[in-house]
Order: C-alpha cells, then sequence, then structure tokens
C-alpha cells in the first residue's frame, strides 16, 4: 500500500465529521460557533519514551489522542475534532488496522472526528492536534489562581509511573489485579474530559497533570505569582498504587513527582467546592482537595507540620 490506499482505506472512514471533507483536500473547515472560542492544542509520543514499540497499536492511538484530550478539558473546553501525524517503519495493515479501530472506539466515546493529517515512513511517532470549545472568553487558565483559593486534583496520582515500573521490571508480590490496573493506567490515560466542560464555571486556574504534580502545579504558581502549598497526605493514591509503593511520605512525593497522570490540577474559591464536588458526581470522577494557594512562590509540600524535601518536582524530557 502508499500512502493514498492507507489514508483511504483506513483513516478516510475515521472522517465522520463533515468539516473533513471525507480527507479529500489538504485542509480541514472548521466553522465558528456563536459565542465560543476555539481552543487547539498539541502533542506528540514517541517509542520508547511514552509506549513501548510492542504495546498494542489500539493503546497507542487510544493514548495519543487522548493526553491531547486532557489538555482541552484543562482548559474547560468540550473537544470537537484532531488532526493526527503518524511516522510509522512500515505499512503494517494488521497493526494500522488495530490502531484506528482504537481512535474509532475513542472517536465515538468522545463525540469527535479525525479532520485530517498526515502519514510517513520513519521511526514509530505520533502527533495528534486537538481543537475544542470553550464559551467566548472562558477558557480556563494557568496564570490565574489567586490567594486564597483551594487546590484540587482529579482521579488518582501516580498511577501510570507504577505501571510504568512493572512493565519495566517484574513484581511477583503485586496482586494480579493491582498489577493490572497500574499497568492499564500507563497504556490508556483516562482524562475527565466530561468533568473538564464544567471547569470553567468554578476554577481559577488550572492545568492538566503530564510532566508530574508538582512540576504541574508549580508551572501555575511561577505565573500566577503566588505560593501553593500541598499536603502529602491527601495527594490521592490508589490502592494498587499504595500496594506497590508503600504508604509512607517518599511514596506520596514519588507519585505527585512521577507525570503521565492527564488529571485536572486547579485552583477554586473553597466556597465553590459544594459545586465542583456535585460536577464531580454527575461526571463519576473522584475529587480531592489537597492544598492552598497563598501569597508568595514556588510549591512546597508539608506531611503534618514539615516541608518534604524534593529532589525532583516532575518529568522533564531533556
Amino acid at each position: 500500500m502508499d500512502e493514498f490506499d492507507i489514508i483511504a482505506r483506513y483513516f478516510a472512514p475515521l472522517a465522520t465529521a463533515p468539516e473533513a471533507l471525507g480527507l479529500k483536500d489538504d485542509a480541514a473547515a472548521i466553522p465558528p460557533r456563536s459565542g465560543f472560542d476555539l481552543v487547539v492544542t498539541t502533542d506528540q509520543i514517541a517509542a520508547g519514551t511514552d509506549f513501548f514499540p510492542n504495546d498494542p497499536a489500539r493503546c497507542m492511538a487510544q493514548k495519543a489522542l487522548r493526553v491531547n484530550l486532557s489538555d482541552l478539558a484543562a482548559k474547560g473546553a468540550e473537544p470537537f475534532g484532531y488532526l493526527l501525524n503518524l511516522t510509522s517503519p512500515e505499512a503494517d495493515e494488521a497493526w494500522l488496522a488495530d490502531f484506528t479501530s482504537g481512535l474509532a472506539d475513542d472517536q465515538k466515546h468522545f463525540g469527535i472526528s479525525l479532520l485530517g493529517g498526515d502519514t510517513s515512513k520513519g521511526p514509530l511517532s505520533i502527533t495528534v492536534t486537538a481543537f475544542g470549545y470553550v464559551g467566548h472568553d472562558k477558557m480556563v487558565r494557568r496564570d490565574t489562581a489567586k490567594a486564597g483559593n483551594a487546590v484540587y486534583v482529579t482521579g488518582t496520582i501516580g498511577d501510570s509511573a507504577g505501571g510504568l515500573e512493572l512493565l519495566r521490571q517484574a513484581a511477583g508480590t503485586l496482586p494480579l489485579n493491582a498489577r493490572d490496573f497500574l499497568i492499564d493506567a500507563y497504556r490508556l490515560p483516562r482524562p475527565p474530559v466530561e468533568f473538564g466542560k464544567a471547569l470553567s464555571f468554578f476554577a481559577s486556574a488550572a492545568i492538566d497533570v503530564s510532566d508530574g504534580l508538582i512540576a504541574d502545579l508549580a508551572h501555575i504558581a511561577d505565573v500566577s505569582g503566588v505560593r501553593i502549598e500541598i499536603d502529602a497526605s491527601a495527594i490521592p493514591r490508589s490502592d494498587a498504587l499504595r500496594f506497590l509503593w508503600g504508604d509512607h511520605p517518599e511514596a506520596m512525593v514519588r507519585a505527585a513527582t512521577a507525570g503521565d497522570d492527564y488529571q485536572i490540577a486547579f485552583a477554586a474559591e473553597p466556597a465553590r467546592e459544594a459545586e465542583i464536588r456535585a460536577a464531580a458526581n454527575r461526571t463519576g470522577i473522584s475529587i480531592s482537595r489537597i492544598g492552598l494557594v497563598k501569597a508568595g512562590t514556588g510549591v512546597a509540600v508539608y506531611h503534618g507540620e514539615q516541608i518534604v524535601p524534593l529532589t525532583k518536582s516532575g518529568y522533564r524530557h531533556f
């Protein structure tokens, strides 16, 4: 198969939106929505860094898409569609069929469409550019946290890193269901997309947790000109991760600096907590209040009255 055969057979069926023009043109036309702003984000995942080359192809596809939907969710945006750039060493039809079946399932689940993209030959790499809509001037930014805000995070933190560790080395004492849970968290993130649609109604500032909870909160603290103080014991961790890493302060911080979680960390007025929890219950996710925004700079993690020393704040690509 050549590039055009691949597009026609595997990717054109994913271009369900009329704006995609059936992938028969070089561009898509995205109409404006009255009263809304278009939010655009892009992320790349690469073999050996973000996934293992022998991971299921459908998981690679879904992870590439979902890490971008996580960014949209943290902006308070509703996903609309995406572009896909795929570099692959060969045109393996079985692999492509599995890859596109993963995208098809996620498109149905999240109500989005492929709008276009590109394919080329080379080391395996997947880049998605995602588009979403948010109410005009309602996008949730990083630089708007205020002293007095409470700090919250969705879901649990550190599961993906636990799964990565298990894939790199055996852990014979871990129950099979816990092992499967953690590996699945690494391969298939579950960003709180539905909750994200409500975020602009109550969040002062927000960020998706990709490089590590502490590192990402530090981005908010830096650009907002505030200090964020976190209670280590309030950082939400799954039973599976507690079984793997333990429940001591070092394990709490390890989870919060590992990255690849694709949850949402956000600041909000404490008076909005009932509204926040109602949105969480409505969308079927968990919410944890983990700290406070104060005057000052940086991020500090406390266990009781003691500051927990940090040897790193999160993952760095370089």
